[in-house]
């Protein structure tokens, strides 16, 4: 299974109104914490620097984010 088809799981996961907030939150958390090979070629590398770290911000101030997932936002947010 390809990176691009995990990413495709959870985005299909996201939209999918027979699945739980609690399962959806997790997709989220993938698709923000790893970087996708997506089919379109988008690395970190094209990514708008801006949009990147709103998400991040995003994470830190979600409450149904885990701490771990806060930490690692916070710790890439002090990268950029």
């Amino acid at each position: 299974m390809t990176s691009g088809n995990v990413a495709g799981g959870h985005k299909a996961n996201l939209n999918n109104p027979q699945t739980s907030e609690e399962s959806k939150q997790h997709s989220r958390e993938v698709l923000e914490n790893n970087d996708f090979d997506y089919a379109t070629n988008n690395d970190s590398e094209n990514k708008n620097p801006n949009n990147v770290a709103g998400g991040l911000k995003a994470t830190l101030k979600n409450p149904n984010v885990s701490d771990e997932a806060k930490e690692s936002a916070k710790e890439r947010l002090n990268d950029m």
